[in-house]
C-alpha cells in the first residue's frame, strides 16, 4: 500500500483486539511515520488483561494519540467498538486460547445472528479461539464501496490444517477462502517467542485484492530467514533481521513463483470428503433392505478426499466417479459411494507444499558409520557399568 500511505495529508485507521502494551500500534505508527512524515494513523485498540490496558493507554497519551480509543474488556462479549471499522487490523492473539468461559455468549451471537454478527462461518473447538479473533476482526472491515480493509495476524500451525469436512474450523477456512479474502501467508521461523518455541504464522486477509490476485492465494516459506540472538530470551533464540523483512517484504510484493513462494488457485486447497461405503454379508450373501438396496456394513465404511477442480467449489460426480475408479475400486470393487455423506473441506497443508526430497544415505555410508557406532556404545556401557 505504499502508494496510498504516501500521499500528502492522508489519514488511516488500524485496530488490534488483542493489543496487550500496544506494541504493534506504537511500531506501526512509528513505521507510517517513517514512510510519510504528513501521514496520520488513528490507533484502537482492546484489552483484556488491566495492566496491559493500563500501560498501553499511558503509552498512547506520551504519544499524542486519544487515549479513549483504547478498550478495557473481552472483545468476544464486551465488544466496545461493535459498530467501528478499520483500514488496517494487526493482531498477534494468544496461542491455542481456550474459550469456554465465555461460549455461552459466543454461541448465541453465531445462532441468533448468523452472518448478521461475527461468527456466522462456524465455531472452532472450545480448547483453540484463534478463528474466533479473525472472525471478529473480519467483521470490522470496511467494504469494497470504502475500499476494503486489510488484515495481518500472527497464528501457530492449527488453524491451517485443524478440523475435517463440515467442522467449525473447516468451514471458516471455506467461507474465507471462497469469498475470496485470503491473500498470502508467510510462515515465519521458529523461536522467536520468548514464551513458546513453535512455528508461526502470519495470515494476511482482506477484501481489496489486486486484480492479479484474484482467487489465487500466496504461500511464502520465510522459515529459514532468521539471524541467531547473542542471547536467549526464553524460548526466543531467533529474530528477524531488517534483511530478512526485506526479503521476505519482497516476496511477498513480486508475487512471483519462486523456491520461497509459490502461488495456487483458491480451490486447491477444497477437497470433497466422499463416504465409502461396502456391502454387509451374511452367510457370503450382502444383505439387502426391503428396495433392493445394498446395506452398507459400517465396519468397512471409509473416507476419501477428493480434491476440486480449478474454480469448482464442489467435485461432481464425475470427479468423484473418476477418482473411485482410478484409486478404489481396483482395491475393493463391491464399494460405493453414499452421496448424501458428501461434505466439502478446505486445508493449507504448508509444510507439504514446500517439502523438499532429501535422498537417503547409501548403504556404504551406513556401513562405515555402524563399527564407530558401536565402538561408542560399547564405551558408554563401560563407563555405567564401571
Amino acid at each position: 500500500d505504499r502508494d496510498i500511505l504516501t500521499r500528502k495529508g492522508i489519514v488511516k485507521t488500524l485496530y488490534d483486539c488483542a493489543c496487550g502494551t500496544g506494541g504493534m500500534l506504537s511500531v506501526a505508527e512509528e513505521y507510517l511515520h517513517e514512510l510519510n512524515p504528513d501521514a496520520r494513523l488513528e490507533v484502537f485498540g482492546q484489552e483484556l488483561n488491566e495492566t496491559s490496558y493500563a500501560i498501553c493507554k499511558a503509552d498512547m497519551l506520551i504519544k499524542g494519540q486519544s487515549a479513549t480509543n483504547i478498550k478495557f474488556g473481552n472483545s468476544f462479549t464486551n465488544d466496545q467498538l461493535a459498530t467501528d471499522q478499520f483500514d488496517y487490523m494487526l493482531a498477534n492473539p494468544p496461542f491455542g486460547v481456550e474459550w469456554k468461559k465465555v461460549a455461552k455468549e459466543i454461541k448465541k451471537e453465531a445462532e441468533d445472528l448468523g452472518f448478521g454478527g461475527r461468527f456466522g462461518a462456524g465455531l472452532p473447538r472450545i480448547s483453540d479461539g484463534s478463528f474466533l479473533f479473525l472472525q471478529h476482526l473480519i467483521s470490522k472491515m470496511k467494504k469494497n464501496g470504502g475500499k476494503g480493509s486489510r488484515i495481518a495476524i500472527v497464528f501457530n500451525g492449527s488453524p491451517l490444517f485443524t478440523g475435517s469436512a463440515g467442522s467449525g474450523e473447516s468451514e471458516i477456512r471455506r467461507w474465507i477462502i471462497e469469498n475470496d479474502m485470503l491473500e498470502a501467508i508467510v510462515a515465519l521461523p521458529d523461536q522467536l517467542f520468548y514464551n513458546t518455541g513453535i512455528s508461526t504464522y502470519v495470515w494476511v486477509v482482506t477484501n481489496r485484492k489486486e486484480p492479479n490476485r484474484k482467487a489465487k492465494i500466496q504461500l511464502i516459506n520465510a522459515t529459514s530467514f532468521f539471524r541467531k540472538m547473542t542471547r536467549s530470551l526464553g524460548n526466543k533464540r531467533n529474530e528477524l533481521g531488517e534483511d530478512d523483512i526485506s526479503k521476505i517484504t519482497e516476496l511477498y510484493g513480486n508475487f512471483r513463483q519462486g523456491k520461497h513462494c509459490k502461488i495456487f488457485n483458491n480451490s486447491d486447497f477444497g477437497y470433497s470428503r466422499i463416504t465409502v461405503e461396502r456391502p454387509l454379508v451374511e452367510g457370503g450373501t450382502p444383505v439387502t433392505d426391503k428396495k433392493g438396496n445394498r446395506k452398507p456394513d459400517p465396519k468397512l465404511r471409509d473416507f476419501e478426499n477428493v480434491p476440486l477442480k480449478k474454480g469448482k467449489l464442489v467435485s461432481s460426480e464425475d470427479d468423484i466417479r473418476q477418482y473411485m475408479e482410478k484409486e478404489v475400486l481396483p482395491h475393493v470393487p463391491d464399494a460405493w459411494v453414499d452421496d448424501s455423506k458428501t461434505k466439502v473441506g478446505y486445508v493449507i497443508n504448508f509444510t507439504k507444499q514446500f517439502y523438499g526430497y532429501k535422498p537417503l544415505r547409501c548403504l556404504d555410508e551406513n556401513r562405515g558409520d555402524i563399527p564407530a557406532l558401536e565402538k561408542e556404545t560399547e564405551g558408554m556401557l563401560k563407563e555405567i557399568v564401571e
